[in-house]
């Protein structure tokens, strides 16, 4: 049984706050009453303001198409446990009996964090989560390989977007496409689907500049990839971005191992328990505390597919297949791609 760590709660506030003093600014919070006006870009502290590339006439498109409407009539791409998979019963990776559940509360967001938008092939707005990591390149989003894994090679874009710190129809820091092969989604995943692949469910997709030239990492700062540091993290800080809702959740929790008992979906997977964790929230970021602002030591998705209730929620482990992955993304190496075909 996992149980509360003792100032668990106490600790996670001590991080915010000295987190709050040195990382870039979070956007505001979210109110009815915003204007307009509102939604011009603020610039986070943290953020290096780079040579802008000129105008990207690809994301002046998606910045006109993807208006509030849109956005907030988008379906997540895939729920928590399989769209494709059987029904399963709640008591197969729900609570604990006693187990205590952190509840989630909607938040202004940060903005490493936001979420992507595309059309399906019925041209149907879906979305996911996912946040910035620090690159060379400064243009790199981290998500669940659920939620990349149809944009691989030379597959047809439908006007993939990634939106940072999305909240209420609004795109505060603008919009930032996802470049032509910028999808990377381990081979594995294809090779062996969504769930004998559950272990390596996540993906990184390399972005062009935003409608004004500014690179997306420039833009709004990122957060560091961790690889290798085990399944053991608290505190644990949860985003994710439900399907249609106005801000984005948040919850402060712990991650645990857990072994698979379900031999359809095999490997070993860090476990968090946070309340009302929905569809859309797929490949929403697992922060930690870090000296230099934040880091990711997972997303949501891996085992059934991210979790099987709105109560407990999975993702990957994070190890040199992780590491590997984004190296390739780094370099420009080809994306692997559906029945191992590279584009």
């Amino acid at each position: 049984m996992v149980r509360r760590i003792p100032g668990l709660r106490h600790l996670a506030v001590c991080a915010a706050a000295l987190l709050l003093a040195g990382a870039p600014a979070a956007a505001a919070s979210a109110s009815p009453a915003r204007s307009a006006a509102q939604s011009a870009r603020p610039a986070p502290t943290g953020a290096a303001k780079g040579a802008t590339a000129g105008p990207n006439p690809v994301a002046a498109r998606l910045d006109a198409y993807w208006t509030a409407a849109r956005m907030t009539a988008a379906l997540p791409a895939g729920t928590k446990g399989s769209e494709t998979g059987p029904a399963l019963s709640p008591a197969v990776d729900g609570p604990r009996p006693g187990e205590y559940i952190p509840p989630s509360h909607s938040f202004g967001g940060i903005p490493q964090a936001g979420t992507f938008f595309w059309t399906d092939t019925q041209g149907t707005g879906r979305t996911c989560s996912g946040s910035v990591v620090r690159s060379p390149g400064r243009d790199l989003v981290l998500s669940a390989g659920h939620c990349l894994k149809g944009y691989s090679g030379t597959a047809p874009q439908r006007r993939l977007a990634f939106v940072p710190g999305y909240h209420d129809g609004i795109k505060p820091y603008g919009v930032f496409p996802v470049g032509t092969n910028g999808v990377y989604v381990p081979q594995q995943y294809y090779d062996l689907g969504e769930h004998a692949g559950a272990a390596y469910d996540f993906g990184f997709a390399v972005t062009e500049p935003d409608q004004d030239g500014t690179s997306l990492q420039d833009a709004v700062g990122g957060v560091r990839l961790l690889t290798g540091t085990g399944y053991h993290h608290a505190p644990v800080r949860m985003i994710g971005y439900p399907a249609g809702a106005d801000e984005p959740l948040e919850c402060w929790s712990r991650t645990t191992r857990w072994a698979s008992d379900d031999p359809a979906d095999p490997g070993t997977f860090p476990r968090i328990a946070c309340d009302a964790f929905v569809g859309g929230t797929s490949g929403g970021p697992m922060l930690v505390p870090w000296v230099d602002g934040w880091a990711v030591v997972g997303v949501i998705g891996g085992y059934h597919t991210g979790g099987n209730t709105a109560q407990v929620s999975y993702s990957a482990y994070f190890g040199s297949a992780t590491r590997a992955l984004y190296d390739a993304a780094v370099t420009g190496a080809p994306p692997a791609g559906a029945g191992g075909v590279r584009g």
